[in-house]
């Protein structure tokens, strides 16, 4: 067994038989060099404790190398044999991790992700009977949300005060964080560019690709989604995705960043390949309904969940076209907004009457069971949820992140394994009848303090220090000429992009300390 010092995806190169490269290998190689990081960044948090500064060094070097792999493009066969041998040799090393599951089977889990989702798509065209073994074999994870959560409360008590609570990917985001105060982190330098193809029609949604820094999507009433690229510069329009007949409400990036599912006003999802902008398959809402929101399940991105205009959540195959049997409910009014948590075993969906349901995902079937209801205010439409597990070292329980046209932004604790939720505080916003939406920040676990971001119709964008007891605000962005409707930022936290109702997509440079 070769060393920990040894083991290098070149040596593996060197040992692997010649072959053709699986289908999409290349496209997937982006996301699983993080996944690699996580693995080691699981262990980080043995290594030197007393030279905690070594620790940062050290992932910091893994992140760079593991970058500089990803190019390479080597085949999934190859990947897969890293991850497992990357996990024995640091389990042997360092012995079992203090979360549930060894490092085997993280490793194993992150392995049937690994592939990109067209990958999938086309094993399930080639194959219908596969459908169910493989897709089902795939989606299976281990371990309770509520055990999860408990084994969380028990790392964190377990550790010194001020120590960082060794997640998966504490050490690598501390090392890109660093360690500055939340208003130095969200300084910002100004506007990095302006995107206008879509002026004078509202982009409800803009999103980074996962775990991507240059790679930018939003989505327009007009009925187009737009592919942009930041860098190299100046910024481009890589292509402008054109098919939906009407707008488009929402969209959503797969896990390997290869394909993308919109859904419109027109009563259909579509299924694009981001590579050449291709519409891969168009599929109509079961009800014939406007469809208004969409998700993938997070961990198997076959399987996708839309809202829509007549009160129904389905579960939709991609694959196949056709929605899971059981995976539909009844909510009571137009479905605005969808979030899984991460393990996938939870969604949370709002409508526009005031109310957010929880169901139970079964990640066998994909069928859902309806758990509980929270009236956030009677009327007043839910328009955003994002859900976190981790809020910072000091709120270390899983979260949900609410907008609901009150002119408030709601954080919520989820205080047990079917999705209840505990007003946790609210911030002030102006927002009274746009679809504004709100994220957590990427990094954000990782400081002392906590931040969110969130648009708002007062046509700022606005950051919050949600363990702030007194003024919470971080920062406010100037720029926009309407309400600001969505942001995202890049996985690194060094471009933030916001979007409004006038069809302006403004991509903001965060200052470097």
């Amino acid at each position: 067994m070769p060393s920990l010092g040894t083991l290098t995806f070149q040596a593996l190169v060197l040992q692997a038989p010649a072959g053709r490269h699986a289908r999409g290998g290349g496209r997937g190689m982006a996301a699983v060099w993080q996944q690699v990081l996580a693995v080691d960044a699981r262990y980080n948090a043995y290594r030197t404790p007393t030279f905690p500064q070594f620790r940062t060094q050290y992932i910091r070097r893994r992140s760079q190398l593991l970058r500089e792999n990803a190019k390479a493009g080597h085949p999934p066969a190859l990947r897969r044999q890293y991850l497992r041998l990357r996990g024995q040799l640091l389990g042997q090393r360092y012995g079992p991790l203090s979360e549930p599951g060894s490092a085997r089977a993280y490793s194993n889990s992150i392995i049937r992700s690994s592939r990109t989702t067209l990958d999938r798509m086309e094993d399930f065209e080639d194959d219908p009977r596969a459908l169910g073994a493989r897709g089902h074999r795939r989606s299976v994870s281990r371990g309770s949300y509520q055990l999860q959560a408990q084994m969380n409360r028990a790392v964190y008590e377990d550790r010194p005060p001020g120590s960082v609570v060794p997640t998966s990917v504490a050490e690598a985001s501390r090392a890109m964080a660093g360690d500055t105060s939340l208003s130095e982190n969200y300084a910002f330098a100004g506007m990095y560019h302006v995107f206008d193809q879509h002026v004078d029609e509202a982009v409800p949604r803009v999103r980074f690709a996962n775990d991507d820094r240059h790679r930018l999507a939003c989505c327009s009433l007009d009925g187009s989604i737009s592919l942009c690229q930041l860098v190299p510069a100046p910024p481009t329009v890589l292509r402008v995705l054109r098919g939906h007949t009407r707008g488009v409400s929402d969209f959503a990036w797969s896990l390997s960043n290869d394909i993308l599912v919109s859904t419109s006003l027109d009563a259909t999802m579509r299924i694009w390949a981001s590579e050449d902008g291709r519409c891969i398959r168009e599929i109509p809402d079961p009800d014939g309904a406007e469809l208004l929101s969409c998700t993938f399940q997070p961990v198997n991105n076959n399987l996708t969940v839309v809202g829509n205009a007549k009160h129904n959540i389905h579960v939709m195959n991609i694959s196949t076209g056709k929605k899971v049997k059981g995976g539909s409910s009844k909510l009571t009014g137009r479905v605005l907004a969808l979030s899984f948590d991460a393990p996938g075993r939870l969604l949370w969906a709002g409508d526009d009457r005031g109310s957010v349901f929880s169901f139970l995902f079964d990640m066998a079937t994909g069928k859902l069971t309806k758990a509980k209801r929270l009236v956030v205010h009677e009327g007043s439409p839910v328009t955003s949820i994002s859900a976190r597990s981790w809020v910072s070292r000091e709120a270390r329980d899983p979260s949900l992140l609410i907008n609901a046209c009150l002119s408030k932004l709601l954080l919520y604790r989820v205080v047990d394994n079917e999705g209840t939720l505990q007003l946790k505080r609210s911030f002030p916003i102006e927002q009274s009848s746009h679809p504004v939406r709100s994220i957590f920040c990427p990094l954000m676990s990782f400081r002392q303090g906590a931040c969110v971001v969130t648009g708002s119709e007062d046509m700022c964008v606005h950051f919050f220090d949600v363990e702030r007891a007194a003024k919470a605000a971080v920062n406010k962005l100037q720029g926009h000429s309407a309400p600001v409707l969505d942001v995202s930022f890049n996985c690194d936290e060094s471009l933030l992009a916001s979007s409004d109702a006038s069809g302006m997509v403004i991509v903001w440079r965060r200052e470097q300390k």
